[in-house]
């Protein structure tokens, strides 16, 4: 199918005159809308209005211009169809062979933190999705061009076909045209319904990252979608796995959380450890001393770049994964000479890779919920006794940390580290033992220590626990039947309690 004509509408101007002038040489008659046609004749390329092609202006400033019986005739009727040409000749359709068109920026439009909903709507492409399916239904004859990525080979294809496109191309640009078409009006949908809060349905489409080896075990297949690699850089090491991302994923959730130079260590998407110090080797020996067992094949992220003194400590212990913003040049020279550690650098602040939603599938379709991103940290202090300074930020450092660990979830904290985490049990009171004997185990003493926990207690066991064992103050979201019940032990106990009212549940 040579391309003899073409309809050239677009709002990304990339490569778009170099590839104009390209198709004028070769002879096509190069048709153009608007801004594209302003700059096309800025550059001195011939090009045809899209009015003079249709014998009609453009109108309602520019939101008719191309949807018209001679560019959808054009683009449309059958080549070689007896019937589809006497009729394209009785209405005076010109075939159009060659459309490249990509739309109106909807999705950065609404990506802007003040959009409007007007400014959203006005950012709606329809003559240009119009086009790309009239365009790609006919792709037996027609070849459509939606990615300035593919400029290139259609002039390529074009160049090794005497002015022509093969069917193979034509077909494999006309299915990335659909889809584009599809991915804009699922960012439409989703974004109305979500401005509008109505019931409509919930619809997603992300693209192929990688094929994965398999996924959480080896008889399970598994792919990596999205936008992961953009958030971060794998700088040494194999092939990240299923488990590798979701832990990745889980330490990036967490050290969001803290501005202080702050080193956590994490297994199976659960904190080991987390301590923060200005001297990075003294922030890894305070999370580490949390639990020196479980860290041995976890995953190690700070928030600072990880430098020499900090490499060679970390280095020994065998870790799956280290995540940083960066890495000096000394530290990866020593973290390299571990053939299988993955070294991942963050590419972005952490609190910018998180996302915004949260799915999981269910038998029989998906839960969507807002991700818990709820950084505020109400503090409505219950009991007789105010915490002191030292307490309240002991509290706020375990608050941070529990929100990121399994419910039931428990942990004790110091201003600057955890000193025990019980993480996934049935029953309240047991996390709190775990994390109780975790420390213990660990050397540390809890006395005069925080508690946070992720839900309230239920019972006053579980405060009465941590009192016990020496802790002072807790941190709590409040709400049980019994808090009353609760509170009293606590001023029993001379403690000081927070309720935060806010749960941080984590199934």
């Amino acid at each position: 199918m040579k391309i003899r004509r073409a309809l050239i509408s677009v709002s990304d101007k990339t490569g778009i005159a170099s590839l104009a002038r390209a198709l004028e040489r070769q002879g096509v008659d190069v048709i153009s809308t608007g801004g594209t046609a302003e700059l096309l004749k800025k550059e001195k390329i011939p090009a045809r209005e899209i009015s003079s092609f249709t014998g009609f202006p453009e109108v309602l400033e520019g939101r008719v211009k191309t949807l018209h019986p001679r560019v959808h005739g054009g683009l449309l009727y059958k080549r070689g169809d007896p019937k589809h040409e006497a009729e394209a000749r009785e209405c005076g359709f010109e075939p159009i062979d060659l459309v490249v068109v990509n739309l109106y920026p909807f999705e950065e439009t609404i990506a802007k933190p003040d959009v409007t909903l007007a400014e959203a709507i006005d950012n709606i492409d329809i003559g240009g999705p119009s086009m790309v399916r009239s365009a790609a239904k006919n792709y037996e004859s027609v070849t459509v061009v939606v990615d300035p990525a593919d400029y290139e080979a259609v002039l390529e294809n074009m160049r090794d076909n005497d002015g022509a496109t093969t069917l193979k191309l034509r077909e494999y640009l006309a299915i990335k045209a659909f889809i584009k078409c599809s991915d804009y009006d699922r960012a439409i949908g989703n974004f109305l319904n979500k401005e509008q809060t109505t019931d409509a349905s919930f619809s997603i489409s992300l693209p192929l990252v990688a094929r994965l080896r398999y996924g959480e075990n080896p008889h399970q297949a598994a792919a990596l979608y999205g936008d992961f690699d953009r958030h971060y850089e794998k700088l040494h090491g194999k092939e990240l796995s299923f488990n590798n991302i979701l832990d990745i994923s889980a330490a990036t959730n967490l050290i969001a959380e803290f501005e202080q130079p702050t080193l956590a260590i994490l297994k199976h998407t659960n904190p080991c450890g987390v301590g923060s110090d200005v001297d990075l080797r003294r922030a890894w020996e305070k999370a580490f001393a949390t639990d020196k067992q479980a860290p041995f094949g976890g995953i190690i992220v700070c928030n600072q770049a990880i430098d020499e003194p900090l490499a060679k400590t970390i280095s020994e212990i065998f870790s799956e994964v280290i995540v940083a913003p960066d890495f000096d040049a000394e530290a990866r020279t020593i973290l390299q000479k571990k053939k299988n550690l993955r070294l991942i650098r963050l590419t972005a602040p952490a609190d910018e890779t998180r996302s915004t939603i949260d799915i999981r599938s269910v038998c029989g379709g998906l839960l969507v919920q807002d991700a818990d991103n709820a950084n505020q940290i109400p503090q409505d202090v219950v009991t007789k006794r105010q915490p002191t300074k030292s307490e309240l930020k002991a509290m706020l450092f375990g608050w941070r940390v529990v929100k990121h660990v399994k419910s039931n979830a428990i942990v004790y904290a110091r201003p600057d580290r955890t000193l025990g985490i019980g993480a996934g049990q049935m029953s309240r009171i047991d996390a709190s033992r775990i994390a109780i004997w975790k420390a213990a185990e660990s050397g540390l003493s809890l006395k005069g220590s925080a508690v946070a926990s992720d839900a309230f207690f239920p019972f006053p066991d579980g405060l009465l626990a941590a009192a016990d064992a020496g802790v002072t103050c807790a941190i709590q979201p409040g709400g049980s039947v019994r808090d009353k019940e609760v509170i009293a032990a606590a001023n029993e106990r001379g403690m000081a309690m927070i309720f935060t009212g806010i749960r941080h549940f984590r199934h």
